[in-house]
């Protein structure tokens, strides 16, 4: 065949290729049609097009308009990019600042502004898309409320009085014959109509009436269709790039901490006290330290002499503490010192132990004692202190509980330690409750336990619950403290380096401090303030071996410049109630101790500028406590020192130092002490004996030699100072360029954390000397390559150790904040020349690129090349300088890009894993010289030179191929490089020349295609998917796409005016057609003028395209690719002009293209349109508004395509036939999500809406028919997707309830209608699920776009109603697009001679949006489209679509009936004119007639709270028109339209009685039973109402009933169709049914009335074909199935196979077979389980059921039901109807007396059936199933006693058994039947006594033989035998009745009988006891022995009672024994 042939002949490379060509060959020869691969499509869609030389293009089209919002598209707008220098905010109200080359690097790295690049649209790029964001809300407000039939509820009040009053009246079906209701005509009559539409009836040409349409229309359209449509949920978009954080201070989570009071029993003294925290885990101390003292004035004054005035910043009570690693470690540890007077801590701590408050009184004189003690140690020893006390609190503890309020530390502790999984996640410290807490217990201090270590074990000791500080005295006293959250912006703040931070309003208000926090890890956060801060602790002193007297030891610290006592700097903070600075600090004294340990800490300020005489001295004094004579305060017992700074770096860290016993000599301060100095005299032999730590905070020593080191020679390359001294090595000029690289070099050596805290000053360091390579010995030293290499470096440390603070794409904060606020070209910085100047300078950049800018400015940037030394300000003065003036600097992208291309190996990897950074510095650099040069407003093509575009070409194209090659291997990376690549190039575009960034892209393009080629991957795929995603979310991405190019077809290659201007005039050439469908595929002169779009719309196509393996994942991604972009430009201010928005949609008209394609493919909304409760179309709106009324499952009535059907009509289900042209072939690849397929069709409804409607026509008018039929099938799936949910719908979804009756419902239609095609068989398979189980996942699936709601369930009830109103909105906007481009569809068509099956297709799209849920405004203009279609082609409906018009009808009707008046006014104005064009061109309507009435009777029957209010409204509007009618007068038509609209009514008033019935499913199944018989000789409208209650039965899940409807219903159609044709296949008519059911045969058509049918409108039903009989029987079968009556299903199958083998159907069959298997299976797999029904006999009795009265009934009820469930239901229901005290339930079986009755009241009596059997009948109900199914008797028993007691003695006991036989057999159409006979039997006390005994028995035996065995059972019937306890037991009834032989005869053979049982009884209990024996484990040894003694004992009363016998039995022994057999058999009876 010609297809091999030809694939033969092409060599193909590859798969892919040889697709291509397939679906070319496919195209010419037919096949689907196929839009899209037309043959002349130069270059597979695959492969990337050659780009437009996008500026040369600009160029050569200079706009034809001159300005205006289409003037906008064409180029980019001037003002795109700004460069902005914004002033960084500064916390604190001034900055610290001192002088010295690095301090000033650093400080004006810390302070200059920030140097922004902006793109000012950028927020307009589809990243930014407010669809996405929660913008959409406030784009929502002002929506018009939409009104819908589904929200309308009737007023709750009248209408709930109404149904009261119906129910009050007569329940009788009968009180009228049917047919009188003449009467209510006169109702009719009387009834007001709806206001008449004006000129309907006037005749006007089509034009003017299509034109009036249109203006309608199209008026108050809602603008953006996105803003309704819900965004897609997806993760972040991808192309989102955003703004990085300011960099700024780093703050952990910061708390507040008060101290409001601290008072002891006694108060003597001052005391002072500090805070801090701790971390016991980690061992450290957290913070520094916070002094504070809550003296009172008083107290301090006892200190006056010793203290100067005390600074502000003294006095701060509360202190804001920083936690960056909050965890249940974290303790709030207080000390508390006092002055150092005599004695130990322990007795100075004794009287605050001893006294108490209470007692002041009574000790007055000791504590006066004390106080004056106080008061002379105060005056001498003021300025030492003792240790006294501390405490500490568990800050977690408080935290956790202030949450929950309980206090209790150690529970709290323990609690919140389980709570957490690594300690952090439960310590969050933002949002706790604030606590004051009240600390009552302090320890006091030990002199020998006052060092960390020390601290530590107490703290981990406290929070052991047997703590042994509990065991400890403590010092009782109050200290009140408040903990709370630290607010947001504090006022009255200080830093850490006493800083004001802003706001601080007042300088004389009390002050809070913010404590330094000393984190116990790492934290990464480069540096932004200057702060210079040095601590020192001194640990501990060792004096022990040091001659002579020092005890009392205090250290005096001090900060010195130079070696005079006087050089000591007031640089040590104060601590609390002193001066701010002081020069010196004390340590605490610990009484009488050689080797103190210490606990202080000296905080001080460091100068800037540090030399080598800057030291730390520490003097050690012996303090005399007693005052004796002539001995001095202090005795300096001791030196030692530290020299700051070593080798030119701070020193810090641990010491452990020699102390020497005497003043150290001359120059010793730039020496360190353990040099030993000549002739001095040191402690212990100058061993160390003080340990002391010096830790620093500082933003300028970076503490890390390596950084030091590069900095100190990059300042001597600035300075020019050389020899460098580095460390103790002297750097001369001539090695400083190997001493610069190596030092470049070794930054890779460096820690971390201070390469993050000086970031910024590094890179800035690094660029500058990329781009101004330093000048050594007068020759250039390149820098380049060792600053790229190291910058790589450096980067990916961050990125690999810091990988939390990564944004989605992998971009470390750190450095894309750099690069955002930092990052500027040295050279080109506006340059300040000092600190004043810099003020006029600051705004240099803020001008943004206006064009008269200052001279001076121009002046200083030409100057700014010699920025090397910012005091000359533009004068070269050294050589050096001349040579950098003459030869200028680089150009950092420039130099960037060429390292980056001659990198190779680790250097280029590590510049890969972070090409972002890389890109960004490029950008940003490109920019910022563009900028200072000029250029950004200069032409394009010639902003860069030749060899920078190669080298970025050469890295595309490079990295294009990294990704290519390693995706597979390291996907991550290739990730990261993939997006890094996508927003270089969309950042390019902003800059660079468009064409030459379009060439890039492809050279990616095809890259990724030929690995395509031999890869089919769709991760490939869908990062290039990411790429182009990216690219495209550029803010002027309509603009790179030309949109107002004109296509030119392929031959010419130049677009020549006249072709521009050609377009208005008509469509003349060839070439013009060949334009349009240029426009509309994607063509290459498409792919090529429209770049970026093309690549788009080929990406879809591609990736949509059934054939493309394993691209299905991809769908969601690249449909959302074109929503998004859709969605942005649809809310993009800059194209809110229709004629601009039309323009941006002719980038798009390939989408309808590419989805008519995909449209066997899509979700398939139509399947789930009716799924979830609520009734799709007709009776759809009603329905869901009655849902709240009807109850549970109320409103889930049959759908209208169901409904139709039943009519007679056909149902829009599946798809219209174009759909299925080959429904194996399309299905076969995965359909889509249905979120997809909404989100592509909602893109498709956008291009339709937007685009221009000329273009569009012109498009339509080239398609064929079948494309234009596919088009339509793809406006009616768009029709079920974007239909309205309703309101109730939105409120379910809330709850998520679901309705058990839904997929019982969806079966019924599915096969009623005989749609169970291949197609929906293998749909469902491939989904791989049963039926049952599918609901809720079909229902998940539809409902994906409400995701958002499933998440967080409870909404509130605005926000219902916004859903619902956005909802309404989106789907009358979507409608009414479909309207538009039907009307535009039917104007192309009506000229062409194939209009028929496309006028068809329109119109089966406008009824199938009829059907739907609409609102009123959609309604009236879709009634306005039909009208005008039908008066355009009257003959079409009439004699074409014929079943269209049975639908039609039904649509109106409904919609006749709708509760809101406009919709009922435009539905009676088209039914009357339907009528009219009816009758016109036959003069009569007797199809309409019909098809409306059987509409009706569907509509009813279906319709729950069908309002025959409304309709009859609409009825009298019809009769209004007919009256007004002045035309047709004189015709038969008025009568006619009179008659019909009587009939119509008639049926309705049938309606208002089942209304009355709506609560009682009985009565209304036996109403609706009424109206079906009522039916007989109308086998359609019997059919239909067989069908209605079908599926009322379905809905209550009476499946069995269901089914025999459906049967019923089969034979209904067997019988007809035999009548009209022989065949042997079919059934014969009814009889063929009676082995389903014996009820069948009330269907035969055997009565003389029946109409033949062969009767115009009769049997035209499509039941009436074999379809619909099989579709019947094969839902009968599913319903059965579900029933569980497989047998039936198997009767049932016996119907239908001869018909499938007739025709041959293998397919059919073996699914039948299947099914058969899979019945047969489960009878087997469920014998012994299997549960039918219940039976009840229900009487009812009393005058208020009307004709029911003493009617009595078998009701059949689910299984196990019981008694007191139906007793309470009916009561319940009989109750609520009548009032609950009128109900009366009689609770015997007792034949029931009318005269004891009250008249008044209703009596139910219900008693439980069972089925009854004649024996004879026994032998052919085996199973389980005969005994339950075709059941007419039923047996109940009743005990009674002679003397009228129920019960009595054995001897009394009679029974009386009941036997009732009904109508018809159960299972019927109905779940109750009448009972038409009674009869009883009597049986006698011994007959009771046989039958009780047989029954133990039978139990007996079937628990002995029980197979698995179940010994509790066995053991219960056991010890019912044979306990001896058992009252009325066997051995009773033996002693009753057999211990006499009875005096009568007639009794002699149950005597016997009795005795036979009890023979058989006492064998069967032996069997049991042996059976339970070997069932019993050892525990019931001693019950099994139980059990035996009382068998024997029982066995041995009987033994005389069964030996017995009588002998007058015995005689004639043959005879006796046949005579006896049958009469026992009769008494069994």
């Amino acid at each position: 065949d010609s297809l091999t042939f030809t694939a033969q002949l092409l060599p193909l490379p590859c798969r892919t290729v040889a697709a291509e060509v397939r679906k070319q060959i496919a195209g010419q020869y037919g096949g689907s049609p196929q839009l899209l691969k037309n043959l002349n499509v130069g270059v597979p869609l695959t492969e990337a097009v050659e780009p437009v030389d996008f500026e040369e293009y600009l160029i050569t089209h200079p706009p034809i308009i001159e300005s205006g919002p289409l003037r906008d598209l064409i180029d980019f707008p001037p003002d795109d990019i700004e460069v902005v220098y914004t002033p960084r905010e500064c916390r604190t109200v001034g900055q610290a600042v001192d002088n010295d080359a690095h301090v000033r690097d650093c400080v004006r790295s810390y302070t200059e502004d920030w140097a922004i690049v902006n793109r000012k649209y950028h927020k307009l790029g589809t990243g930014f898309n407010p669809n996405t964001l929660d913008r959409q809300k406030e784009r929502q407000k002002g929506l018009p409320k939409q009104v819908f039939e589904a929200d309308e509820m009737p007023d709750v009040s009248t209408y709930q009085d109404d149904q009261d009053d119906l129910k009050r009246r007569s329940m009788s079906i009968d009180d009228t014959p049917r047919g009188s209701w003449a009467c209510s005509i006169f109702d009719l009559k009387n009834s007001v109509p709806d206001a008449v539409l004006p000129h309907l009836l006037d005749r006007a040409p089509n034009e003017e009436i299509d034109r009036h349409n249109e203006e309608h229309r199209k008026s108050h359209r809602h603008r953006e269709l996105f803003a309704l449509h819900p965004a897609l949920d997806e993760e972040e978009p991808i192309e989102r790039h955003c703004v990085p954080d300011v960099p700024k201070e780093h703050f952990g989570q910061r708390l507040l901490v008060k101290c409001l009071s601290l008072k002891f029993e006694i108060e003597i003294e001052p005391i002072f006290a500090c805070l801090a925290l701790y971390d016991v885990k980690e061992k450290r101390k957290i913070s520094e330290n916070f002094f504070f003292d809550l003296n009172s004035e008083q107290t301090k004054g006892m200190l006056r002499p010793h203290i100067q005035t005390a600074a502000i910043s003294t006095l701060a009570r509360s202190a804001i503490f920083s936690i960056t690693y909050p965890s249940q470690d974290v303790f709030l540890v207080i000390q508390l010192e006092k002055v150092l007077q005599q004695g130990d801590i322990g007795e100075c701590a004794e009287p605050y132990m001893v006294f108490k408050e209470s007692d002041a009184a009574k000790n007055k004189e000791k504590l006066d004692k004390l106080r004056s003690q106080s008061e002379q140690f105060c005056t001498r020893l003021g300025r030492y202190r003792m240790p006294f006390a501390w405490t500490a609190i568990h800050l977690m503890n408080i935290v956790n509980s202030a949450g929950s309020l309980e206090r209790d530390t150690d529970i709290g502790g323990r609690r919140s330690l389980e709570r957490t999984t690594s300690g952090d996640e439960s310590c969050s410290l933002t949002s706790f409750r604030p606590a004051t807490l009240t600390v009552t217990n302090f320890f006091k201090q030990e002199g020998d336990r006052l060092s960390d270590e020390d601290l530590y074990k107490f703290l981990a000791d406290m929070r052991r619950p047997s703590s042994v500080l509990r065991r400890l005295r403590p010092i009782t006293a109050q200290l009140k403290i408040d903990i709370s959250p630290a607010p947001e912006n504090p006022h009255y703040c200080l830093t850490p380096d006493l800083q004001q931070v802003k706001p601080y309003p007042d300088s004389r208000v009390r002050p809070t401090r913010e404590i330094l926090e000393f984190p116990p890890r790492d934290v990464y956060v480069p540096n932004t303030t200057y702060r210079n801060l040095l601590y020192v602790n001194p640990h501990s002193l060792n004096f022990a071996n040091r001659q002579g007297s020092a005890r009392n030891i205090t250290v005096k610290v001090q900060f010195m410049n130079g070696e005079d006592p006087n050089n000591a700097m007031p640089v040590i903070f104060g601590k609390s109630s002193c001066g701010d600075y002081t020069r010196e600090a004390y340590t605490a004294v610990v009484y009488h101790t050689r080797s103190p340990d210490f606990h202080d800490e000296v905080k001080m300020k460091l100068p800037a500028s540090l030399t080598d005489h800057h030291h730390v001295l520490f003097t050690f004094y012996h303090v005399s406590c007693q005052q004796k004579q002539n001995t001095p305060l202090e005795t300096p017992v001791g030196y030692t020192w530290i020299p700051m700074l070593q080798n030119g770096r701070l020193r810090t860290g641990s010491f452990c130092l020699p102390v020497s016993l005497e003043k150290p000599p001359q120059s010793y301060s730039v020496l360190s002490p353990d040099v030993p100095l000549p002739g001095m005299k040191w402690v212990d032999n100058h061993r160390g004996v003080f340990n002391v730590e010096v830790t620093s905070v500082s933003t300028v020593h970076t503490q890390d030699q390596y950084l030091d080191k590069f900095f100190a020679l990059v300042h001597a390359l600035d300075e020019h100072m050389f020899p460098v001294r580095i460390g103790d090595v002297r750097i001369m000029e001539n090695n400083l360029e190997a001493e610069l690289k190596s030092s470049i070099a070794a930054l890779n050596s460096s820690q971390l954390e201070p390469i993050v805290r000086f970031l910024h000053l590094l890179l800035d360091k690094l660029v500058v000397l990329v781009v101004r390579p330093p000048v050594i010995a007068g020759q250039i030293v390149n820098l380049g390559q060792a600053s790229f290499e190291v910058m790589a470096s450096i980067v990916n440390r961050l990125h690999k150790y810091l990988d939390t603070s990564q944004d989605m794409h992998g971009r470390n904060s750190l450095l894309s904040s750099y690069i955002y606020y930092v990052f500027r070209l040295p050279n080109m910085d506006p340059n300040f020349p000092s600190p004043g100047a810099a003020s006029v300078l600051i705004h240099y950049a803020t001008m943004a690129r206006s064009a008269q800018r200052p001279a001076s400015l121009n002046l200083n940037r030409s100057r700014s090349l010699s920025n090397s030394n910012p005091d000359i300000s533009g004068t070269p003065t050294s050589p050096d300088d001349e040579v950098r003036s003459i030869i200028g600097s680089k150009l950092f992208h420039e130099e960037l890009a060429l390292q980056w291309v001659v990198s190779s190996g680790s250097v280029r990897e590590g510049a890969l894993q972070q090409a972002w950074f890389f890109f960004e510095l490029m950008v940003k650099s490109i920019i910022h010289h563009l900028y200072f040069t000029d250029r950004l407003e200069s032409p394009r093509k010639n902003r860069f030179p030749e060899r920078f575009m190669d080298d970025i070409t050469a890295l595309v194209s490079t990295i294009a191929g990294d990704i290519v090659s390693r995706f597979q291997k390291d996907l991550e990376l290739v990730e990261r490089l993939n997006t890094s690549l996508a927003f270089f190039l969309n950042d390019l575009l902003s800059v660079m020349d468009r064409g030459f960034v379009f060439s890039l892209i492809k050279t990616y393009w095809k890259q990724v295609s030929t690995k395509l080629y031999m890869l089919q991957n769709p991760t490939l795929e869908s990062l290039r998917l990411d790429l182009l995603r990216i690219v495209c979310s550029h803010e002027h991405y309509v603009t790179l796409n030309l949109p107002c190019s004109l296509l030119t077809p392929p031959a010419s290659p130049s677009p020549s005016v006249s072709s521009a201007t050609s377009q208005s005039s008509g469509f003349s050439t060839h070439a013009q057609d060949q334009k349009i469908a240029n426009m509309f595929e994607l063509s290459v002169p498409f792919r090529e003028q429209h770049y970026l779009a093309g690549l788009v719309l080929s990406e879809l196509s591609v990736i949509l395209d059934p054939e493309a393996e394993g691209m299905f994942g991809l769908h969601k991604k690249v449909v959302s690719v074109v929503h998004n972009l859709l969605s942005s430009h649809d809310s993009d201010p800059r194209y809110a002009d229709p004629e601009v928005k039309a323009r941006v949609a002719m980038l798009y008209l390939p989408l309808i293209g590419i989805v008519m394609e995909t449209l066997p493919q899509l979700h398939d909304f139509t399947e789930s349109h009716n799924q979830w409760g609520r009734p799709g179309g007709a009776q759809g709106a009603a329905g869901g508004a009655g849902g709240d009324e009807s109850g549970e499952d109320g409103n889930s009535m049959i759908s209208q395509t169901v409904a139709m059907a039943i009519a007679g009509t056909s149902a829009p289900i599946s798809r219209p036939s174009s759909f299925l042209l080959n429904p194996q072939a399309s299905r076969q690849h995965g359909t889509f999500s249905a979120e997809s397929s909404r989100s592509l069709l909602i893109c498709l409804l956008w291009v339709l809406k937007n685009a221009d409607e000329c273009v569009l026509q012109k498009w339509f008018s080239d398609l064929s028919v079948s494309q234009l039929n596919r088009l339509l099938d793809m406006l009616y799936l768009c029709v079920s997707c974007f239909e309205y949910k309703g309101k109730k719908a939105f409120e379910r979804m809330n709850s998520l309830t679901f309705k058990k009756s839904k997929d019982m419902k969806v079966k019924l239609e599915e096969a009623i209608l005989g749609s169970i095609g291949a197609r929906q068989e293998m749909v469902r398979r491939s989904r791989g699920h049963a039926f049952g189980s599918q609901e809720n996942l079909r229902w998940r699936k539809d409902m994906t776009h409400w995701r958002q709601n499933s998440e967080r369930m409870d909404k509130t009830r605005a926000e219902l109603e916004h859903e619902a109103l956005i909802d309404g909105n989106l789907a009358t906007e979507a409608n009414l697009i479909i309207l538009d481009t039907l009307e535009i569809i039917v104007q192309t068509v009506s000229v062409t001679e194939s209009k028929e099956s496309i006028l068809g297709g329109v119109l089966k799209v406008l009824l199938h949006s009829m059907a739907c849920n609409q609102s009123a405004l959609y309604l009236q203009h879709c009634f306005a489209t039909q009208r005008a279609l039908v008066s355009k082609f009257p003959e079409l409906l009439f004699e074409e679509e014929t079943e269209q018009c049975a639908d039609l009808c039904l649509r109106l009707l409904r919609n006749c009936s709708s509760s809101i008046g406009t919709i009922r006014a435009h539905a009676s104005a088209s039914l009357y004119l339907l009528m009219r064009q009816n009758f016109e061109i036959g003069n009569n309507f007797a199809r309409v007639k019909m098809q409306v009435t059987m509409s009706l009777s569907s509509l009813v029957g279906t319709s729950q709270n069908f309002n025959e209010e409304f309709l009859r409204r609409s009825l009298k509007t019809i009769l209004t028109y007919g009256e007004e009618d002045l035309e047709l007068r004189e015709t038969t038509f008025p009568d006619q339209v009179q008659d019909l609209v009587f009939n119509l009514h008639m049926i309705l008033s049938d309606t208002v009685k089942m209304k009355e019935h709506q609560e009682d499913p009985e009565m209304l199944i036996d109403l609706m039973y009424r109206i079906a018989k009522g039916y007989q000789t109308s086998p359609d409208l019997r059919l239909t109402w067989l069908q209605n209650m079908a599926g009322k039965h379905s809905e209550r899940t009476n499946h069995a009933e269901a089914a025999q409807c459906l049967v019923h219903s089969a034979a209904l159609v067997a019988e007809y169709l035999s009548m009209l044709e022989d065949r042997k296949y079919l059934p014969v008519g009814c009889v063929t049914f009676q082995n389903i059911s014996s009820n069948v045969l009330e269907e035969s058509a055997v009565s003389d009335d029946v109409v033949s049918p062969d009767e115009e409108g009769i049997c035209s039903g499509k039941y009436f074909t074999e379809a619909g009989l099989v579709g019947l029987l094969d839902q009968a079968a599913s319903s059965f199935s579900m029933a569980g009556m497989y047998e039936a299903v198997n009767e049932v199958y016996k119907v239908l196979i001869p018909i499938h083998e007739a025709s041959r159907d293998a397919k059919k069959l073996a699914t039948i077979h299947g099914k058969l298997q899979e019945a047969f299976g489960k009878i087997v797999h469920q014998d012994g389980k299997r549960m039918f029904g219940t039976y009840f006999r229900v009487g009812l009795y009393g005058s208020k059921f009307g004709d029911l009265d003493e009617q009595e009934f078998v009701y059949k009820e689910p299984a196990i039901t019981k008694l007191a469930e139906i007793s309470h239901r009916l009561e319940g229901f009989y109750g609520e109807r009548y009032g609950e005290d009128q109900v009366e339930v009689i609770k015997d079986s007792n034949p029931v007396d009318k005269c004891k009755q009250d008249p008044n009241k209703a009596y139910v009596q219900i008693t439980y059936v069972e089925p009854y059997f004649d024996t004879y009948e026994m032998k052919d109900r085996i199973t389980y199933f005969d005994k339950n199914y075709n059941l007419r008797r039923f047996v109940y028993c009743t005990p009674f006693t002679l003397d009228g007691r129920a019960h009595g003695d054995l001897h009394d006991q009679f029974k009386r058994k009941t036997i009732l036989t009904t109508s018809h057999a159960f299972p019927y159409i109905k779940t109750r039947i009448n009972i038409i006979h009674k009869e009883e039997i009597i049986s006698m006390p011994i007959e009771v006594a046989i039958e009780d005994m047989q029954k133990k028995t039978g139990e007996l035996a079937f628990a002995t033989h029980q197979d698995p065995s179940d010994a509790k059972m066995l053991q219960m019937v056991l010890q019912g035998s044979v306990g001896t306890t058992v009252n009325q037991g066997p051995l009773e009834v033996a002693q009753v009745f057999l211990s006499e032989i009875p005096s009568d005869p007639k009794l002699y053979r149950h005597h016997n009988k009795l005795r036979l049982c009890f023979k058989d009884f006492t064998k069967r209990c032996e069997d049991a006891l042996r059976k339970n024996k070997s069932l019993i484990g050892p525990d019931q040894k001693e019950y099994q022995r139980e059990l035996e003694r009382n068998y024997h004992r029982l066995k041995e009363a009987l033994q005389p009672l069964i030996c017995r016998k009588i002998p007058q039995l015995y005689k004639p022994v043959l005879q006796v024994n046949s005579h006896s057999r049958m009469s026992l058999r009769k008494l069994e009876l």
